[in-house]
């Protein structure tokens, strides 16, 4: 939808292909530059050539690129400034999102507990245990979920069987069947699962836990339940981003892609756990 609106915009404003001659000469010289500037980080930091070596062959490049470049800036009013700006806002889009992540991680860390600390409360002060199997979604294995913590706080229950589930993303285009799962017991109620999946793949969490079964772990997914926590984002007083920004990272995470749908859990098998946290 959003593609279709802007193809329809582009037409309305340039009316013919010619119009769009401007704009289509700074979009290739801008992605030629930016091309050649990432090669060299790829042939310095992953070929481990020398910087200066690695700038030798690409300088000459990016010189001519940049020349194609200024070139086209000349034109900036007559259509040229239409990609920039895309540019920027995609740009402000990015980095507004990468700032407000690390500022609610960094909030997030102050309060969380270590998962190791929690099992050794648990033995000494064992809460009530149900039967089944939980499994917690987390980014970090080596703190508690959120929504595990909220579960002992509010209703005061451990399961039998509790899975501390997280999911990675390789540096691949896909992740052989092998190396799909990594699982480790930490305690006779506790045990950690890792799944990968590469970057060109859709993420299927009961298919790869389904592959845990060859590994010893006995899953059924009609007796398991997950448990998602969902945070609710409020702005707070100082954040260290703009108001303005608060209010564009909220709106990013509300139109961000459900974990349950993302990961193809069954809904009927998913618990959410809701929290406020200002940002």
């Amino acid at each position: 939808m959003l593609l279709l609106i802007g193809v329809l915009l582009l037409v309305g404003l340039f009316r013919t292909s010619s119009g769009l001659a401007s704009a289509y000469g700074i979009a290739v010289s801008t992605t030629m530059v930016a091309d050649g500037i990432m090669c060299f980080v790829v042939i310095w930091k992953l070929w481990h050539w020398r910087p200066w070596t690695a700038a030798a062959l690409i300088a000459p490049l990016v010189i001519i690129d940049l020349t194609f470049f200024s070139a086209n800036l000349l034109k900036l009013f007559q259509g040229a400034w239409v990609p920039l700006t895309f540019g920027i806002v995609m740009c402000g889009l990015v980095w507004t999102w990468r700032r407000g992540a690390a500022i609610l991680t960094s909030k997030t860390r102050r309060t969380e507990v270590p998962l190791t600390d929690l099992i050794r409360s648990l033995e000494k002060r064992p809460p009530h245990i149900v039967k089944g199997t939980a499994v917690f979604l987390t980014s970090d294995p080596d703190y508690v979920p959120t929504a595990l913590l909220h579960n002992l706080k509010h209703n005061k229950v451990l399961h039998e069987h509790n899975v501390i589930l997280t999911i990675e993303t390789a540096e691949t285009p896909r992740v052989d069947l092998a190396e799909r799962v990594r699982m480790e017991s930490i305690s006779d109620k506790f045990s950690t699962i890792r799944l990968r999946f590469g970057f060109m793949e859709s993420p299927n969490v009961p298919k790869a836990l389904a592959i845990a079964r060859k590994l010893g772990w006995q899953f059924d997914i009609m007796s398991t339940s997950f448990f998602v926590s969902r945070r609710s984002l409020k702005p707070a007083a100082q954040s260290g981003m703009p108001r303005w920004q608060d209010h564009l990272f909220i709106a990013l995470s509300r139109s961000a892609n459900d974990a349950t749908d993302y990961f193809q859990i069954p809904t009927g098998r998913v618990v959410e756990v809701g929290t406020q946290v200002t940002i």
